[in-house]
């Protein structure tokens, strides 16, 4: 007789077999993130999407997917969009693995066809640059801060 388990290893129905997906892995370590700047930890973002905080490490270290519905939900109690969990993945992510081309660029070259950056301030490296900011004492230092920015930024 076949059995089941043996054919599997032993893995429970659904599991998948293999090394994590490169972009499962990045999206968990954005939903980890994002999480550990707002300081939320992971039992309270696991009792505001329904789950456990094993699933939540699972779901941060990349060894389960996260589901469409699901990042929907960590999305909202996150309070960003879900775009930010795709936020820079860049080439040492997707060096491994198949990339279809997108449909609609077929024909396109170059900047064309690339994705733009997206909203500025569902970055990361923006809401660090806000908590960095509202750390500063004093609304004098804040406003000097504020304008040596501004100031830079016209030199380019």
């Amino acid at each position: 007789m076949n059995n089941i388990a043996e054919n599997r290893g032993d893995r429970p129905p659904g599991s998948r077999t293999g090394p994590s997906d490169p972009i499962d892995v990045h999206v968990g370590r954005r939903v980890k993130l994002r999480r550990t700047l707002l300081r939320i930890s992971q039992e309270q973002l696991a009792g505001d999407i329904g789950v456990t905080f094993q699933q939540v490490q699972k779901y941060e270290n990349g060894h389960n997917r996260v589901s469409a519905s699901r990042l929907y939900d960590i999305s909202r109690v996150l309070d960003c969009a879900i775009s930010y969990f795709f936020e820079d993945i860049g080439e040492e992510v997707t060096a491994g693995r198949y990339m279809p081309e997108p449909r609609a660029n077929k024909g396109r070259s170059g900047s064309q066809a690339g994705l733009d950056d997206g909203d500025p301030m569902q970055r990361t490296e923006t809401l660090e640059l806000v908590r960095a900011y509202w750390r500063l004492h004093g609304t004098e230092l804040r406003r000097n801060v504020l304008n040596l920015l501004i100031n830079m930024s016209k030199r380019g």
